[in-house]
Formats: C-alpha cells, structure tokens, sequence
C-alpha cells in the first residue's frame, strides 16, 4: 500500500447485525461512508433507526434471559476463538479498511490501530474466563444460627458499547472481549464515520463463529437521537462509551433514571515531563510522534510538552526540527504517521484552535494551517505552538488534532503543578536521567496511566482509564474485567 486506495478498492459489509440476522434497516436508509484522505464516497452502509434500534436491544435482552450464553463459559471460549480466528484470516483487508475509512496512516495499523488490539483485545478477556475467581468463600457465621456465605460474580446483563471513530477497531475489540466472555450480551454502535470494521465483525459473527442469536448485535446509525435509544431503554443495564467528556456527561444524565452502570473512558489533555536532567536530543524526537500520530486523534496522546525554562529555547528548537520532518499525508504511505482528521468539521475545530493559540499568544513555531500540497482531504500540518502558558485553551482542551503545545517550568514541583492543573487525568509522560527520579515524579501525577522513560503501559491485560473529566471505572486487565460482573453475596445453610 503505497498510494490512497481508489474507490471501490475497499467494500466494507454494508448490514446491520440483529438477533443473529444480517439486513437493511428497516426504513431501508443507508448513508455515506466517506474516505478521510479523498474526500470520496467509499460506499454506503445501512443507517438504523428507531425500530431497528429497538429490534437490537430486544435481541440482546431476549438472548442474555432465554440461552445459555451467561453461564455457558465453554461456550463463550469456543465463541471468542472462533472470532479471534476469523479476524485474523481477515487481518489484511480490515487493514485496508481502517486506512480508507479512518484515515488510519497504515504504519499506525501495525501498532495501536490494529495488530495490538488484535494479538491480545480477545485473548487476554477469554484467559480470564478460566483464572477468574466467579466465586469465593467467606468464614461461616452464627448470628441467627450457623450459616454458610459465598460470593458469586455474575454477569451484568446486556451491554450497550458505544464506540469513537479514531481507533475504531481497538476500542471495539477492548469493549466486546471482557464484556463477553463475562457472559453479557451486546449491542455494538459504532461511529458513523468508521462502520465497516464493526459492520465486518457483525458478518463474522453471523456467518463464522456459534454465537447464539442476539447476543452480538451491530447497529450503525447515523442519528444520535437512535443511539441515545441504547442510554434510555431500561432494558439495557450498562453502557460502555469512549468518546468526548461532554458527551460523557450527558450520557451519565440520561443513563441516571434507569440507574445504569456507565463506564466512561473520556479526554485527555495530557502532559509529556522532560526533566532537567534528561537528553533532549534524545527525548524530544518522541514528542512528534506522541502528539501527531494519526493525526493527534487519539485521547492518551501526550499534546503538552513540559521543559525546563533554563532550556526552553534549546528544547524549542528541536522540536521545530522534528515537526518539520515529520511525515504526514496519504494515509496509505507506510512513511507517513499522521494522516487526515476524520472530517470537515474535525479539521475546522482544529484549525480553530490554532487561530485561538495565535490570538491568545502562543506562537506558531510551525505548520498552523492546511497544506499547500494537499488539494483534497481532510488535512491539517502539523503544528508547534510555544510561548504558551497554561490559562490559554490550547492548554486546558482536548484539541485532537496535530497539534503540540510547549510550556516552560521553574522545578520539579512547578511542572507537577502544572500537568496537574488540568480537568483531565487519563494519561501522561516522565523523562529523566535517573529512573528512581522519573517514577518518584510520576507517583505525584494524576491520571489513571503514565509511562516513564519510554516504556509503555498499553495492554488489553492492563487497567486504562482516566481520573477526574477523563471518565468513570476502567478497560481491560482484571479491573475492566470486573466492571462487567454483579456481585452477588450469598447465604445458606444445611
């Protein structure tokens, strides 16, 4: 893959996936599934509405209260490897297609987009449906007489997963896994923009593997009002969202009345801290990638850089260089690790705030506007912005676009101040010359993930969420696993 794929290159699978059937919307409607890069119409895909929403969450009700599927975990195992199977026999074309529908540079399909999730977003949930502790004993009482006690863990009930549009796959892959092999049932929403990889899931589940009906449900809809339908409905007991925090906050308002239980992984605005004894030739390289990578649409994506203000300047002058090489374009070019934003109004919102930087002023060290040599697609350069304080917005929101803001600090307590001053808390950065010095320095900051010195925490094994406006609960590793369990605690004698 070296060029942008033509149109028709990819056909996505363009039907809905309710109660183990593959179809049109009931209304018959279908909307454009458009590529990023081109701004050309790949195809079309089946946009629900009200009834088919309806139809969905019925199925998944039906199929959690009548079949075997929440307690039957042999045949969850067999369910869940025969879909890691299939996905990885269709490994190449649904690459293809999270680079013609997502934007997705193809080398970031090789990491997070796509061969990451893939390798463990199943394995590490299905491993846990033998190790997980379903039930424990507790120390036998006599208050009204003797009395054995247990705890059960069992599954919540049906799942509504609400999935973004930048990592369209990984954040589906990391919500079905633990939200399924805890023996729930599922109706899967995935963004309008981004439908075919949960589209293409749907049609395996369907066709390839012995899920029983309704327990995987795929319903891609353009109207917001139709999916808000999966928040309301009572008979839906949980909803997993990944998305903006203020669509975070609305969601917990209608989900409220119902009482259901919300797991939200939210924004970021995270902070990369380069102490004073770390090598900034060495370090600063990484900061290109860490704020740009598919188009610095990603929520964990470190986009405030903090230096030493005894070597801002010096710090500054690096990163000029790196943004200035850094590869963007085509997304289809393995050279190239930053690609389009998603749409027009994604690339106006960044555009946007880059004009707010200027105004408030942050300087423009590089990029700043759409490129020359790009006729078509939704492109923004990447952007440097220094001289920046941490009151002004580049700072404080969640910009999601390429774009890097460099502040400067005094000392160690002044940088840990500033990345803390900040609504959010999902992610972050340390870098120093002394190891103990890093991790002492990322004990102090806020956020639900950090990695120090380059290492990485991501996993499907590893708890990721965020703290304060970054969300609610946490995915994957044992602590995801158990947002999708009810405790039940039991007493019985004889």
């Amino acid at each position: 893959m070296t060029a942008t794929i033509p149109p028709g290159a990819v056909q996505g699978e363009v039907r809905l996936l309710i109660d183990g059937d593959l179809g049109e919307a009931v209304s018959g409607r279908r909307y454009d599934n458009v590529n990023p890069a081109t701004e050309q119409v790949l195809g079309r895909t089946a946009d629900a509405g009200a009834e088919d929403m309806d139809r969905a969450i019925a199925a998944a009700r039906r199929a959690f209260d009548e079949t075997e599927w929440s307690t039957d975990r042999e045949l969850r195992k067999r369910c869940l490897s025969q879909l890691q199977t299939a996905l990885e026999d269709e490994k190449e074309a649904l690459r293809a297609e999270l680079v013609a529908e997502a934007g997705a540079p193809v080398a970031v399909t090789h990491i997070a987009q796509l061969e990451w999730p893939l390798t463990d977003g199943l394995r590490a949930p299905m491993a846990l449906i033998d190790s997980f502790a379903w039930e424990r004993e507790l120390p036998d009482t006599n208050l009204i007489g003797p009395s054995h006690r247990a705890v059960w863990k069992e599954p919540v009930g049906v799942v509504a997963a609400i999935v973004p549009w930048n990592f369209p796959f990984e954040v589906t892959i990391n919500k079905l896994g633990p939200a399924l092999a805890a023996g729930n049932t599922v109706v899967l929403k995935p963004a309008p923009d981004t439908p075919w990889n949960a589209t293409r899931i749907g049609r395996i589940v369907a066709e390839l593997t012995d899920f029983p009906a309704g327990v995987v449900n795929v319903v891609p809809t353009s109207d917001d009002a139709v999916a808000q339908l999966l928040v309301t409905d009572p008979r839906v007991d949980m909803v997993s969202f990944t998305g903006s925090t203020g669509v975070g906050r609305r969601i917990v308002e209608l989900a409220a009345p119902t009482m259901k239980r919300t797991l939200l992984e939210l924004g970021g605005k995270s902070a990369m801290l380069v102490l004073d004894d770390a090598d900034l030739a060495a370090v600063l390289p990484q900061a290109g990638m860490g704020a740009c990578m598919h188009a610095g649409q990603g929520c964990a994506l470190t986009t405030r850089v903090l230096l030493p203000r005894a070597t801002y300047e010096q710090g500054v002058e690096i990163l000029a260089e790196v943004f200035a090489r850094l590869p963007y374009g085509d997304p289809a070019d393995p050279q190239n690790i930053s690609g389009p934003q998603i749409n027009a109004r994604q690339r106006d919102r960044v555009l946007g705030y880059i004009d707010k930087g200027r105004d408030e002023g942050a300087r423009v060290v590089v990029g700043g506007g759409r490129p020359a040599h790009l006729s078509a697609g939704y492109f923004v350069e990447p952007t440097l912005l220094s001289d920046v304080h941490n009151s002004m917005a580049v700072a404080r929101e969640e910009i999601f676009g390429p774009v890097l803001t460099v502040l400067p600090y005094d000392d160690d307590a002044h940088a840990v101040r500033i990345a803390n001053d900040s609504s959010y808390g999902l992610s972050g950065a340390v870098f120093s010359a002394s190891l103990d010095r890093g991790l002492a320095t990322a004990r102090q900051i806020r956020t639900g993930s950090i990695n120090v010195n380059g290492g990485l925490f991501y996993g499907s094994d590893a708890p990721y969420g965020g703290y304060k406006q970054s969300g609610l609960g946490r995915q994957g590793g044992l602590e995801g696993f158990e947002q999708h369990l009810q405790t039940k605690t039991v007493g019985y004698s004889g």
